[in-house]
Order: structure tokens, then C-alpha cells, then sequence
């Protein structure tokens, strides 16, 4: 079907607005189809958009008072409308019309009368707000998506800013810190930093905010290597949820690839992003961007007509057959088609502007297999978006992980992305939960997570550097709703307690919610301390959710993603600021970092060595190498392993290397462990980690001799260290 073809209905096509939306169009220099969107050049500006289906094109310019004055650009050069503004400067505010078919059971859905965002648009004068006037149709119409809303939206649509690439980067420098050697911490930008007093009122919940020099001290206290950062490409907040008192908090609702989100920007400059790199940085932090290519924030054909659906709609979106819905691979209405060469074009061009522009080091992909499908809608490793990114230069030398699945055919892909990119592993989370709430059967699951999920990501002999191992993160419970929670409590989420994961593999230890009873309290200290110790001493690259150290709680809500408030908010009292977890997470990840054999790229397999050695060797409570009996036996759940340091080459940070001890209890009663009596570690073992207790600094440590009695408490763990006989 041609446009040409839609003529026969002329409720298809609408003429310009009137005159009143706006001065007449005026010409202007046909300029260059290159680079997309608005470029700075000597005496004005450079404008293209790509709009395969468009009859023309008007870039809207709009001074200090909101009068409009549109200008057509003059030529088309293989799609793309451009032309050169003369007299634009840095700041101008800017929106782009476009003519052409509206015709949406043919797939188009262009509405001159709807005032459109730059989908390279650098920077937005406001934050996005679901309204009525978002919308190409009349709301409240039988079929209505069908018809053309001939309202003008100009006077209330958020406008697009020319931006000044100009940025004093000083001396900053990537931190180039290996994925091995990585911990994330994710965390948003607003809810870190809304409520912490020692930051002037005006940075709160903004990137100033988390640059600031409290903000940093914390992440600097923990010892994390990496922020990673819920969406901060500016997004929208759904009609329903404004109407509802609510907003969207989480981000997962981007339209914007190119410019940080305005609501975190304390004075509208959208450098501020590019100071909070540079800030992060100096401080030996990298910066990791959580991107959402799958979906934007226009929904599905009921939905608002923002930018992508006004401009071409056929070239962005994975249309179904009748042309008129969406494909919805992603649970949000629609699916970006990034097998399509105008889309894929985008999404890289946008991944390289965060690098080279904004100095960003690495990306988390909201629902990657969304991304990574071909044509057909099947996901491959040769799909368009993954041979592109294979081959790019600059995304080559930057963090790739991906959240392995989406809801489409297919769509569960942990373990199979390719070389060159880690994952978000569900499954070592669904493993570290069930053995930790005392799951029959666990044991070998358990023990294939703390080796590096070797039967995931072994196939791909990408190493355990692949596994970015996590037990909670904004997506569920908190850390310490886990341990307080049997069930979901999204009441205030208004949706009647039916969004949100119903299946958490949580455990409340006893009593649901607060309690005053000390035995459960205590209990859920203990298992609180056991996640932290098991996923920073598992091989693979572990993810901290931000807030966990300080046993931050939504009070049961494991989907929050509409709380824009304390429900969401880190708590920065004195109670909270004093809990002992900080310390302990900090010293396990300081242990981390101070034992190769926790980290090393290597998949621990048990195999002996020419010598007789092992990477790690496993024993039973009573000092002896496990039976596969014991392997197969449902109901035993306590284990020690030893992880011989030889097999770990020492890092050139590193004071020492030292061989490491687990020994895991998840039994419902208290457990003697004979200590194992290991080839070549003669020395004594010191106790570093004991969950029941907590840690103990290497002078205080207490010692151990090979098969002395360790005792560890029901549902704990224990962490020793051991020196490497001299060879």
C-alpha cells in the first residue's frame, strides 16, 4: 500500500493547522541530512528528521513568550527532511510537525496538528506529563484511534532545546575497571539523595545530588565500583497513573534517547548529567546507564502520540498484521523494531552519544531479547541490533549487560547472549533464595551459583564474568523484605494487589511484616547477612541493590515503580545511618576485593591438578570430601567448600593472596563443622565471616586449626582465610 493510495479517503489527510497555531511556514536553506536532529554549525543550525512517509516536514520554533514560527525544511535526501535554520541559537526551544498519511489501519498515523519531539532531541524544557493533549485522536470516540484530532497541542506539548555540545571535561578519564573486578550499585537518581540532609534542598533527587560530596561518601564507604542507574532518559508519566495521584518513579517509560530527564535537573541544564560523571569519576566510580530500547512511553494504538508514533510510525514500531496494533514483546503496548535500519541507526547512534558525549561506561538493557530480534521477530545472536553493536568501536570498549528476557516467543534468554556481554542471572537468584530458605534439593544449584553458574554461561565460554549475580534489585523485594515478606503488599499501588511478582522465593522468618519479637529480628538480621556474604563471595560480578546495606524497606511493595515518595525514598535517619549491615556489607566487599579467589575470571570446577590440587574442593560437616550420595540427598543443606588461592593469579592491588573457607548452614538447627584438613594448607584458618555474629578485622580474627570445631548457628554462614604455604 503506497500513501498515494489513501487519497481515495480525505478523513486521512489533514492540511496545516491554521494560522493562528502559528505564524506561516518560512523557507529556509536545504542544509544536510547529517547528523540527525539539532546540530549547532556557524550562524544558525542544521535540523533532519527521518520521515519515510511524510509529505513535508516544519521544524516549530518557539521564543520566550510561546509564540511559534514554523519553517519547512526544504529537502529530502533518502528520507531524512532537513534544512539550515539561519540565526537558531543554543537554548532555542524547538518541536517538529509533520504532514503526511493518517491512516492508522495502514499503519500511519502522521497528525500536523500534534507539536512532536526530536527523536535526537539533546535536552526538553520540562518534564513529560500525561495530559489529554498528548493524544493524535479525539478521546471519548467510538474507534476513536481512527480519527485525526485536528486540536493544535502546541501551547502545552513539551518543547525539545538546541543544545550546546560544549562540555570542559578536564581530566576525566574512564576508571576502565575489569568486569570481574566489578560491583554494581543500582540505584535511582532521585530516591538516593531525596531525603539526605547534609545536601542543600535544591540538589535533592537530582544528578547534582548523587554527585554531591555525601552522596559520593557513602558509595566511597561501601567500597562499590559502579553506580547503575534506573533510567534517566526522559521519560513519561502515564495518563493513568497522574490521574491516580501517582507517577512513574521507576523511568521504565523513556521517549527521549538522547536527553537526561528533566525532573532531575536542578537548574534545566542538561550538563548537570555530564558534572555528575565527571564527580563520579574523580571518585574511582564508573557510571552504568539502565536504557529501555524495547518500548517507548507511547503505549499502544490507544496511546498518547509523542514522537516515534507521529513521525513514522511503520519505520519504529513492530506493527501487527492488520497494521493498526503492536506487537508487544515488552508487557507496555508496543515494541520498538530495531531490526529496522532508521530504529537500530538511532539506538546506536544514541549508545555512542552516551559514550563519547556523556562519558558513560557501560549500559544495563531493560528486556534485551526485545532488542536483539530480527526482522521476523525471532531473537538471534545475527539479529541487526547484536551484529551492530558486535562491531562497533566504541560500544567494543564499554559494559554490555543485559536482562536476558522479555514476553515474547522465546523470550528467557539467560545464558544466551554472546561473547561480549554479561547478564542479569535470575536463576543464581532463584537458586541463592531457595537454599537460604531452607528449599529441599537446593544444594546443587546453590553450589553451580557460587562456582559462576559455569552450566549457564559455560556453552558460551564467556566465563563467569558473564554472571552478574544478584539477589534483589528494584524489580521485587527489598533486601530486607525478603527476609520480612511472604506476600506482596502493592495496596498503594492501586491495582488492587494484582501487579508485582507473586512468586518471590521470600521468607518472613516468622511473622509477616514489622514485628517486635527479638528471636525473628535477630533471625532476619542472619539471613540478611547470609544473601550479602553469598553474593559477594560467589564467582561472577556481583550487583548490589542500592539501599540493601541500610535494610531499606517498601513495606512489602515489590513493585513500587509508581512511589515517588518514602515508600521509595532511602531513609537517611540516624537509625538507619547506624545500622551495623552498612559496616558488614562493606567489609565483605572490602574481603572481596582483597581475595582473588572470590573473583577470578574462572570457573571453579573441583577438577584436580598434576600437583593433586583443586580450585575448590567440597566437604561435608564432617571434614570429609562430599558422596554423591550426599549430592542427591534432598534433605542436606550444609556443605563447606575451600578455595585454593593458587588458582587465582593475585591482583596487583591485592595485599596478599589467601585461600578462602565457606561453610554454609541452611538447616532449621545449629551445625558442628569438622574444618577440613586440605593438601598443602597446613596453617591455621581465620575467621573473617561469621553471620551469626558478623566480622571480625585480621588482628581480632579467631583461629582455627585443620579439623578444629567450628559451630555455626541455624541458617549461617562463616567465611575464613587462609596464607598459601610458602612453595
Amino acid at each position: 500500500m503506497t500513501a498515494g493510495a489513501v487519497e481515495k479517503s480525505p478523513a486521512h489527510r489533514a492540511s496545516s493547522p491554521p494560522a493562528e497555531a502559528g505564524s506561516p511556514p518560512s523557507a529556509c536553506p536545504p542544509g544536510r541530512p547529517w547528523p540527525l536532529g539539532a546540530t549547532l554549525r556557524d550562524g544558525g543550525v542544521n535540523f533532519a528528521v527521518f520521515a519515510s512517509t511524510a509529505e513535508r516536514v516544519e521544524i516549530c520554533l518557539f521564543d520566550e513568550q510561546n509564540a511559534e514560527r514554523r519553517v519547512v525544511l526544504p529537502a529530502c535526501t533518502d528520507d531524512v527532511w532537513h534544512g539550515f535554520v539561519p540565526g537558531v541559537a543554543a537554548g532555542t526551544r524547538y518541536g517538529v510537525r509533520v504532514h503526511g498519511p493518517y491512516a492508522p489501519h495502514h499503519g500511519w498515523r502522521c497528525n500536523p496538528y500534534k507539536l512532536l519531539l526530536d527523536p535526537y532531541a539533546k535536552a526538553l524544557d520540562r518534564r513529560l506529563h500525561g495530559a489529554p493533549w498528548q493524544y493524535g485522536y479525539p478521546l471519548g470516540q467510538d474507534k476513536r484511534d481512527l480519527h485525526m484530532d485536528t486540536r493544535d497541542n502546541a501551547a502545552y506539548a513539551a518543547k525539545c532545546v538546541v543544545v550546546d555540545p560544549a562540555f570542559d571535561w578536564g581530566d576525566d578519564a574512564h576508571p576502565g575497571i575489569p568486569m570481574e573486578d566489578s560491583v554494581f550499585y543500582e540505584v535511582h537518581v532521585r530516591g538516593f539523595t531525596r531525603q539526605m540532609p547534609e545536601i542543600p534542598e535544591a540538589l535533592r533527587g537530582t544528578f547534582l545530588g548523587l554527585a554531591s560530596e555525601p552522596a559520593i561518601a557513602h558509595l566511597k564507604k561501601l567500597g562499590v565500583t559502579a553506580v547503575e542507574l534506573l533510567p534517566v532518559q526522559a521519560f513519561n508519566d502515564e495518563r493513568r497513573l497522574i490521574d491516580l495521584g501517582l507517577s512513574n518513579y521507576w523511568g521504565y517509560n523513556t521517549i527521549g534517547f538522547f536527553a537526561p530527564e528533566p525532573r532531575y535537573l536542578s537548574r534545566g541544564d542538561p550538563n548537570e548529567f555530564r558534572e555528575m560523571v565527571k564527580a563520579l569519576h574523580a571518585a574511582g566510580l564508573e557510571v552504568i546507564l539502565d536504557v529501555v530500547y524495547n518500548h517507548s512511553c507511547e503505549g499502544n494504538h490507544l496511546g498518547p502520540t509523542l514522537s516515534f508514533k507521529g513521525i513514522d510510525n511503520r519505520s519504529y514500531y513492530r506493527l501487527t498484521e492488520d497494521h493498526r496494533h503492536y506487537l508487544d514483546f515488552t508487557g507496555t503496548g508496543n515494541t520498538l523494531n530495531a531490526s529496522h535500519p532508521a530504529m537500530l541507526r538511532l539506538v546506536m547512534d544514541s549508545l555512542r552519544y552516551w559514550v563519547e558525549e556523556m562519558h558513560v561506561d557501560g549500559f544495563r538493557f531493560d528486556l534485551a531479547p526485545a532488542i536483539a530480534r530480527n526482522a521476523s521477530g525471532a531473537y538471534e545472536h545475527r539479529s541487526p541490533f547484536l551484529s551492530a553493536v558486535a562491531q562497533d568501536p566504541v560500544l567494543r570498549r564499554v559494559k554490555l549487560i543485559a536482562e536476558p528476557w522479555d514476553l515474547g516467543d522465546h523470550g528467557y534468554q539467560v545464558g544466551g547472549f554472546p561473547a561480549g556481554w554479561s547478564e542479569w542471572n535470575g536463576q543464581y537468584r532463584d537458586r541463592v533464595r531457595d537454599y537460604w530458605r531452607g528449599v529441599e534439593g537446593s544444594l546443587g544449584d546453590f553450589a553451580a551459583a557460587l562456582c559462576g553458574s559455569s552450566d549457564i554461561y559455560g556453552p558460551s565460554r564467556r566465563g563467569p564474568r558473564a554472571s552478574v549475580n544478584l539477589v534483589t534489585v528494584h524489580d521485587g523485594f527489598t533486601l530486607n523484605d525478603l527476609v520480612s515478606y511472604n506476600d506482596k503488599h502493592n495496596a498503594a499501588n492501586m491495582e488492587d494487589n494484582r501487579d508485582g511478582e507473586s512468586h518471590n522465593r521470600s521468607w518472613n522468618c516468622g511473622a509477616e511484616g514489622p514485628t517486635d519479637d527479638p528471636e525473628i529480628l535477630a533471625f532476619r538480621e542472619r539471613q540478611k547477612r547470609n544473601f550479602l556474604t553469598t553474593l559477594f563471595s560467589s564467582r561472577g560480578v556481583p550487583l548490589l541493590l542500592g539501599g540493601d546495606e541500610m535494610s531499606r524497606t517498601q513495606g512489602g511493595n515489590n513493585n513500587a515503580y509508581c512511589q515517588d515518595n518514602a515508600v521509595s525514598w532511602f531513609d537517611w535517619s540516624a537509625a538507619r545511618r547506624e545500622d551495623p549491615l552498612i559496616a558488614f556489607t562493606a567489609a565483605m566487599i572490602r574481603l572481596r576485593r582483597e581475595l582473588p579467589a572470590l573473583r577470578h575470571n574462572a570457573w571453579l570446577t573441583g577438577q584436580r591438578d598434576g600437583d593433586g590440587r583443586r580450585d575448590i574442593g567440597w566437604y561435608s560437616v564432617w571434614g570429609l570430601e562430599m558422596t554423591e550420595e550426599e549430592w542427591t540427598n534432598p534433605a542436606v543443606r550444609c556443605v563447606a567448600a575451600v578455595l585454593d588461592a593458587r588458582f587465582a593469579p593475585m591482583h596487583p592491588e591485592t595485599r596478599s593472596n589467601r585461600s578462602v573457607l565457606l561453610v554454609f548452614n541452611a538447616t532449621g538447627h545449629d551445625a558442628i563443622f569438622t574444618l577440613p584438613k586440605v593438601p598443602a594448607h597446613e596453617g591455621e584458618w581465620a575467621l573473617r565471616i561469621d553471620t551469626g555474629e558478623g566480622y571480625f578485622e585480621e588482628p581480632d580474627a579467631p583461629r582455627f586449626a585443620p579439623q578444629a570445631k567450628l559451630e555455626l548457628l541455624s541458617h549461617s554462614m562463616a567465611l575464613l582465610t587462609q596464607a598459601p604455604q610458602e612453595s
